[in-house]
């Protein structure tokens, strides 16, 4: 398995880049009627929800502010679930909320994960390499 452990980075990259990249189409559904638009999306709380989509969506896409922006967005997948959802019934394949739970533990994994090393997180947030210690 070592063979593969040097394709970690891209593939979490690409990971990161779909994940994002579809909640926040999501967002674009929700608040500009993109994609077929979703009915019943003009209340203040799925337009808070859109904007959660849209913008978390393109920051964990593209690695910026990740851990954050991952964090906001695995909450609200999991309010969606328990408000939209969990009423019909407590399983996921019976009331149709398989996308919210699987975007909330995607979005709670790169909250511990973190950005990774392609990402602009890591771009602009270079640690600067510690200076050598001299001794006396």
């Amino acid at each position: 398995m070592n063979a593969l452990n040097r394709f970690a980075d891209p593939v979490y990259c690409l990971m990161r880049l779909i994940v994002g990249l579809n909640f926040a189409s999501h967002g674009g559904q929700l608040l500009f009627g993109m994609f077929g638009g979703m009915p019943g999306s003009d209340t203040l709380l799925l337009q808070l929800c859109g904007w959660i989509c849209l913008v978390g969506g393109f920051l964990v896409a593209f690695g910026l502010f990740t851990r954050i922006a991952a964090l906001i967005s695995s909450g609200t997948m999991a309010v969606a679930y328990f408000m939209a959802h969990a009423p019909k019934s407590f399983f996921p394949i019976a009331n149709g909320g398989e996308k919210a739970v699987l975007y909330c533990f995607v979005f709670f994994f790169i909250f511990f994960y973190g950005p990774g090393r392609w990402s602009l997180d890591a771009l602009f947030c270079k640690k600067s390499e510690a200076a050598p210690t001299t001794s006396p």
